[in-house]
């Protein structure tokens, strides 16, 4: 995990926003695919590669900063 540690937090975070609202109209891919999975309609593969794409940023900024308060730097 050390590439995580050395990836600049800022950039991370502007990635992990930027891919959590994107396209902002007519609404975000991440909570238009959330619902579908709540609502169980999350059933095809494009769907399903949509909402890994747009949560990984949001899945690494979480690791990096539990790695970070961790570590204590």
């Amino acid at each position: 995990m050390s590439w995580l540690d050395r990836f600049p937090l800022p950039w991370l975070v502007v990635l992990a926003v930027w891919m959590a609202v994107a396209p902002i109209t007519p609404e975000p891919h991440l909570i238009e695919k959330l619902r579908m999975l709540f609502a169980g309609t999350l059933t095809r593969p494009l769907d399903i590669f949509d909402l890994a794409l747009h949560a990984a940023p949001l899945g690494l900024l979480a690791l990096k900063l539990w790695r970070r308060r961790r570590v204590g730097g």
